[in-house]
């Protein structure tokens, strides 16, 4: 009897300044190539709450971030992941302690870390998954919202035209950490572009706007997104109410009801930038760019 071959697995490991990601994932065809999703777990460290206040990660989110990398470790062994890759991004970049902390984790558990800047974290997005996507046409701006940085890439007919990263991310905005000057960057950036591409549409990336896309109640088996108008009344609901509320009535988790709503801003602000009305939400983000080019790095 011939025995199945073993399917190939991959992990992605998103260390990002609200929450850490272990995404698994297997290669069911390698022609496509075409992945299922194994396992993903997410652990809200708030590393950004440290970062963006402090200066650095203090000695007890240290020690819970070398416990998530042992946990982590275990589940990829249990799941025999052939291959990961774990990147840290904006609160780790900005931590005084950053590269300390990942040189510990190497030592202790032996999981290797890279820290990334924000236009190679906006690059893995585009170039392993957004590029690939052949159903979105004419010009639309790529946003993906973080905890401490939001990365842009602006797509023209499948073609990459700008790309850019900047320090505005929800747990900056909540901590007041947002420099004017980012914001300014932002703004400018946008409105020197647009006038060339006309039409933009947003395609929006992280666990906050896929929340806001389920709050909204455009979210169906035919929806690929939702409308701007929508985003804007979902944020006019939740904008008032004290994130005790939005537990409450939204059935949100404490550390998803504080940051959606500057989030939502963040979205809110560069559609009315760039005059989008709607936003194509794929449901992919970092992990699944990573993951991407893993494989994508084995077929070379």
């Amino acid at each position: 009897m011939k025995m199945a071959t073993k399917k190939k697995t991959y992990a992605a490991i998103d260390i990002g300044s609200n929450a850490v990601r272990l995404l698994i994932k297997e290669l069911e065809n390698p022609e496509g190539p075409v992945f299922t999703k194994v396992q993903l777990v997410r652990v809200p460290l708030r590393l950004g709450f440290d970062v963006f206040s402090k200066g650095y990660i203090t000695d007890s989110k240290k020690k819970d971030m070398v416990r998530l990398m042992k946990a982590y470790k275990h589940l990829m062994k249990i799941y025999h992941v052939d291959d990961y890759r774990a990147c840290a991004t904006s609160a780790m970049r900005d931590a005084a302690n950053g590269q300390e902390i990942i040189d510990g984790i190497l030592k202790t558990t032996g999981i290797r870390i890279d820290i990334i800047d924000g236009k190679e974290e906006a690059a893995i997005i585009y170039g392993n998954h957004i590029e690939k996507s052949s159903s979105l046409k004419g010009n639309l701006l790529y946003v993906d919202v973080g905890g401490g940085s939001t990365e842009t890439n602006l797509i023209s007919n499948g073609q990459l035209i700008f790309s850019s990263s900047y320090n505005i991310g929800t747990v900056r905005m909540l901590n007041g950490s947002v420099q004017e000057s980012e914001w300014k960057r932002l703004d400018s950036d946008l409105r020197r572009l647009a006038p060339s591409y006309s039409g933009i549409d947003l395609i929006g990336s992280g666990g906050n706007i896929n929340k806001l896309y389920k709050l909204s109640g455009e979210r169906s088996l035919e929806s690929t997104g939702m409308s701007v108008s929508s985003l804007k009344k979902t944020y006019c609901s939740l904008a008032p109410m004290s994130v005790e509320e939005r537990i409450e009535r939204y059935d949100l988790k404490p550390d998803r009801a504080d940051v959606i709503v500057p989030a939502a801003r963040i979205f809110l602000t560069i559609a009315d930038t760039v005059s989008a009305d709607y936003i194509y939400i794929p449901m992919i983000g970092l992990s699944d760019g990573i993951i991407d080019g893993l494989y994508n790095r084995k077929q070379k």
